[in-house]
């Protein structure tokens, strides 16, 4: 039998269907808004079994314990700083574990960008629990979108959890992908950073970070979406860029500042990205 209430200081908030049915056919709710959430901490015993899934896809943040899950015939185990994600219409069971059961932060999403977003964070019926980077920031939304049904469930507020949510789900992608302190991936970046003027080799930065030129790279474009020189191109850009902006410099000037030598390269570049010359770009009215 599903427990889904009596948990010694649980939060749950529940958007009753005659308001989720009006929400489904406004603005920004038609494309995601959360029916239900909630807080079940050390949710000793908790227990759900849907034979057929239901109309919302499911997001479950483990904080701390352990729980497991039964989807498409496999059986997963989801531990603290994972979550599990159940896509729409999927059946489904989970639960706390016997021995150290899980607090969690869940809630329910609904609408036309919900299935799109799902994918971006790397879940799907065969691999619904995906780790979470950073634990304090999924939590701290997740509190927010609680907190905001707690109070009402007016369109408003509703529009409010969704950004939240919204917010969740794409800060969820970006902790995954954006690297952590001291891993190579971000000391890379922090020495291309502090080297806006000169150019670096590749195999010389996989080298000072410990992989190889072929790893760098592959990193680099899962993070960015292009590879090492193109992150470097970008950075230095966005210096000159700046410069353009808050100084009075010259564009020969700039050109050094961002390791190029030469200021006709440097302005020939510049236009290839920017459709406009530096000059041209300085004269721009920007606001």
């Amino acid at each position: 039998m599903p427990i889904e209430e009596g948990f010694p200081n649980q939060r749950l908030s529940v958007v009753p269907r005659r308001v989720v049915a009006e929400a489904s056919s406004r603005p920004v709710t038609r494309r995601l808004m959360i029916t239900d959430a909630g807080y079940y901490p050390n949710a000793a015993d908790h227990l759900m079994r849907r034979q057929v899934g239901i109309e919302e896809a499911i997001l479950i943040l483990c904080a701390a314990g352990a729980g497991w899950a039964n989807i498409g015939g496999a059986r997963h185990r989801v531990e603290a700083n994972a979550a599990l994600v159940i896509p729409r219409g999927v059946p489904h069971a989970y639960g706390a574990s016997d021995d150290n059961p899980w607090t969690i932060w869940w809630c329910h999403l609904r609408g036309a960008d919900v299935a799109e977003l799902t994918e971006a964070i790397g879940a799907s019926e065969s691999r619904p629990v995906v780790p979470i980077g950073r634990l304090d920031r999924a939590v701290a939304l997740l509190d927010e979108i609680v907190t905001v049904l707690e109070r009402d469930h007016s369109s408003v507020s509703l529009m409010g959890a969704a950004g939240a949510a919204w917010k969740l789900l794409t800060q969820i992608v970006v902790d995954r992908v954006m690297p952590a302190p001291g891993d190579p991936l971000q000391r890379a970046m922090a020495y291309l950073a502090e080297r806006l003027d000169g150019t670096v080799r590749v195999a010389d930065l996989a080298s000072l970070v410990g992989i190889s030129p072929s790893h760098l790279s592959a990193l680099f474009r899962r993070a960015t979406g292009g590879g090492v020189l193109a992150h470097h191109t970008a950075l230095r850009m966005a210096q000159a860029r700046n410069l353009l902006d808050t100084t009075d410099a010259t564009v020969a000037a700039i050109a050094r500042k961002v390791g190029y030598r030469d200021p006709f390269y440097f302005s020939r570049h510049f236009k290839r990205m920017h459709e406009a010359s530096p000059t041209e770009y300085r004269n721009r009215v920007k606001g």
